[in-house]
């Protein structure tokens, strides 16, 4: 078969092409060879990647990411198709670089797609990398933004309820403990409707800052809606948290002293519970805090009820 002349112009002018990517593309072996480098030329983002060629992946990177990045091109070498990752890399992943670099990770898509040829006798991969860190951190705020109560900061029902899911398929497949806190502000009406809204939501953020206080970094308190409150305890038992449950009555008791005015009395009613093995799902949980809390409140409120 005879190659046109406009052909063999194109060809020679391919590696110009490549270099003149916004984004780097690399050849790797199926072993993590650095066989070619091309692009990057977007210097926002990107340093020469020249010097790589001829190193492999576990030269550079720590045994834990560079055998996720083996993974890959196996894969990838395996199944013939495009395979779309995200990843991230920072300076503990990189050998030879202290720790204490950019405080966030550099977030990469990957795009990996096997080649039909071989270098050296190996099969290889095109794996072009896209810098996509400031797209990850704005889908992170989105998704915080989505998970989070705009009063009070904290959690809100939607993220609530994917917690809960995780945590009672952890109860049903490891019997992994789970408490649940759910109370109610008594008589937060009579504050709005003395002293306007605004009044009531600082009674809400006073009992959201006596909540965080005393909640350590695995425990999940979410804004279940207007004044009631759900306090997930993952890994507790509750005998463990009843104990807790006392420990902030009594500093809700102290921190809503300033509201009760005027004779009205603001006071937090709650009801206890835990996934328990007759439960089929975590709805059913939710309905048992429910109902301990409603007790607690026919029965005179400002108190504990268990179920």
């Amino acid at each position: 078969m005879s190659i046109k002349k406009e052909d063999m112009i194109s060809l020679e002018k391919m590696p110009a092409v490549l270099d003149a990517l916004p984004d780097p593309a690399f050849l790797f072996s199926r072993s993590g060879k650095y066989v070619a480098v091309y692009g990057g030329r977007d210097n926002r983002y990107y340093h020469d990647g020249s010097g790589l060629v001829g190193l492999y992946i576990a030269d550079l990177i720590e045994a834990e990411k560079s055998n996720w990045f083996l993974a890959k091109i196996e894969e990838a070498l395996w199944s013939k198709k495009l395979l779309i990752e995200e990843y991230e890399l920072s300076n503990k992943d990189v050998k030879g670089l202290p720790d204490e670099g950019p405080q966030n990770p550099i977030w990469f898509e990957g795009r990996i797609q096997a080649l039909d040829f071989l270098v050296d006798e190996e099969e290889v991969v095109l794996w072009v990398a896209s810098n996509i860190s400031e797209r990850h951190d704005l889908e992170v705020k989105l998704r915080a933004l989505s998970d989070t109560d705009q009063l009070t900061g904290i959690f809100n029902r939607r993220r609530l309820e994917h917690d809960l899911l995780l945590h009672f398929d952890a109860f049903a497949q490891h019997a992994t403990p789970t408490s649940i806190l759910m109370f109610d502000l008594d008589n937060l009406k009579q504050v709005n409707d003395r002293f306007g809204h605004h009044a009531g939501d600082d009674v809400i953020l006073a009992v959201t800052r006596i909540c965080r206080s005393h909640l350590n970094k695995n425990d999940i308190a979410c804004r279940f809606g207007g004044d009631e409150f759900i306090v997930v305890l993952p890994g507790t038992e509750l005998e463990e948290a009843v104990s807790l449950s006392e420990k902030l009555s009594a500093e809700f008791k102290r921190g809503l002293t300033p509201f009760c005015v005027d004779g009205i009395k603001v006071s937090v009613s709650m009801g206890m519970t835990t996934i328990k093995p007759v439960d089929e799902s975590y709805q059913d949980t939710l309905k048992r805090v429910d109902k301990a809390l409603y007790t607690a409140k026919k029965n005179g409120k400002n108190q504990i009820v268990i179920d």
